[in-house]
């Protein structure tokens, strides 16, 4: 059985999980999922829209109904069919390449195996096939494989760094071992979906909303960059606190947006009366 790397969690954690959850809910895992069509899927999602990539599967599925098609056909086959979702001479040519590899490696293309083989050795399969990183191993092991794996995509690597959960230089590897040792494994799912929401919506690479983030009271980017601009709701007014404890984190007019609290070295988490 594998070893879960031993780490000290930041106190952070507990209250970014709750507040991406009452921000953004709690999303349910797809049930039946073949492991295979998640690999090829994570492969297009790389470098592209979720809408692109998500029509090039589609338009590949179409053209090919089973992987073994998929194998015996032409790489230029494969690119036509995926064409939307960008990189397809790239990519074509790694999907053709995989699934001969899985073939050889396993003579056929189940890969349902991963579903029960012992999480070490279902990462160091779907590790050795060139072009497959953590990213895509992970997702292969959650979303098909419901395996208690935690992947990082560029939204989740860029809020982590932004809250100091994983270092400003961090390798893929490192960054999936960290995160992992740190959330809970019965949420994986939840977090991943929810960072995700949240780097799209808010959090985003350029120009983050800052005072729109549920987040920004964990936020050493905010602390050192962004500067505070700090808003209080009426009830934070007029609850009848002492001005020397912290104001908890509130909702303004629409209820699904976060305002900061006044005190910053506090603990805060969502406020209970909404």
């Amino acid at each position: 059985m594998e070893e879960k790397l031993s780490l000290d969690v930041p106190e952070s954690v507990p209250y970014i999980i709750q507040n991406l959850k009452a921000v953004y809910g709690v999303p349910s895992l797809e049930g039946d999922i073949d492991p295979l069509d998640a690999l090829i899927q994570t492969i297009l999602s790389q470098s592209t829209t979720n809408v692109n990539s998500h029509r090039a599967f589609e338009n590949l599925k179409r053209r090919f109904p089973t992987w073994e098609q998929a194998r015996r056909a032409r790489a230029s086959s494969i690119e036509a069919a995926i064409r939307s979702g960008g990189l397809a001479r790239q990519k074509s040519v790694r999907i053709k390449n995989l699934l001969n590899e899985i073939y050889e490696r396993r003579g056929s293309l189940d890969l349902s195996f991963l579903r029960t083989a012992p999480l070490e050795e279902a990462r160091e399969f779907l590790s050795g096939f060139k072009g497959v990183g953590p990213k895509t191993v992970a997702c292969t092991l959650l979303f098909a494989c419901h395996r208690p794996v935690f992947p990082i995509d560029t939204h989740i690597f860029r809020i982590a760094r932004r809250l100091g959960l994983i270092p400003e230089k961090c390798s893929d590897e490192e960054a999936h071992r960290l995160m992992e040792a740190m959330l809970p494994e019965d949420r994986y799912y939840e977090i991943h979906v929810n960072l995700i929401r949240h780097g799209r919506k808010v959090c985003r690479p350029t120009n983050p909303l800052c005072d729109e983030c549920c987040l920004i009271d964990y936020c050493r980017y905010y602390e050192m960059d962004a500067g505070p601009s700090p808003q209080f709701c009426a009830h934070a007014l007029t609850s009848g606190r002492d001005n020397n404890k912290s104001k908890c984190a509130v909702f303004d007019s629409n209820p699904l947006q976060l305002l900061q609290c006044q005190n910053r070295k506090k603990r805060r988490t969502v406020c209970a009366q909404r």
